[in-house]
């Protein structure tokens, strides 16, 4: 990788990062105040939220009926999540210490805090509790099998794809055969010390 490159790469993991901080920061000023695993809103806030809740009753004749007829599908996908995560947590546990690559924090990815909302009634809560599973399913094993793809073959694909892990930018160009096993024993290393 060039040093132009590396020096684009540097930059845009630091507003990156930067970003985070600013919106993390941005709501938390304005609304709510993280208090460990709680969020707490101002109280007129929470009163807001209150006079916006539709009941049960209201929402369930106002919902789009599409949304309950493939509901039993869509709530299907929830084995396969099951087992996809019991199996990649496993393959973490028993490989990661064998490899020396650092485990990914489950807790970083799948979060749940939507259920403080009281403006969302216990049908919605229950659908932001079956998404934020979901998602931070994915985001949990993109991170496990990108610092699995860093281990093993760090290196880009011939074909640009749609859409990448954050560690392929760093990857080493299709076709860089120069000093090889020595840049992959770099890469290998560098997943022992990571944060």
């Amino acid at each position: 990788m060039n040093d132009r490159i590396q020096q684009l790469l540097d930059q845009i993991t630091a507003l990156e990062d930067d970003l985070r901080t600013a919106l993390s920061e941005q709501p938390s000023t304005m609304f709510f105040q993280i208090k460990g695993k709680r969020v707490e809103f101002e109280q007129s806030i929470k009163e807001t939220h209150r006079r916006l809740k539709r009941n049960f009753f209201r929402w369930l004749i106002t919902d789009r009926p599409q949304n309950l007829i493939t509901g039993p599908i869509i709530y299907a996908m929830i084995i396969p999540l099951i087992i996809t995560d019991i199996f990649i947590t496993f393959y973490q546990l028993t490989c990661f210490p064998i490899y020396g690559i650092k485990k990914v924090r489950r807790g970083d990815y799948i979060i749940f805090d939507r259920q403080q909302l009281n403006y969302l009634n216990f049908i919605e809560k229950f659908h932001c509790t079956y998404c934020a599973y979901g998602t931070g399913m994915i985001a949990y094993i993109s991170e496990i099998v990108g610092r699995t793809e860093q281990y093993f073959c760090p290196i880009k694909h011939a074909r640009k794809i749609l859409s990448t892990h954050s560690r392929y930018a760093r990857f080493l160009d299709y076709g860089d055969a120069e000093d090889y096993e020595a840049k992959l024993e770099k890469y290998r290393r560098a997943l022992g010390n990571e944060k």
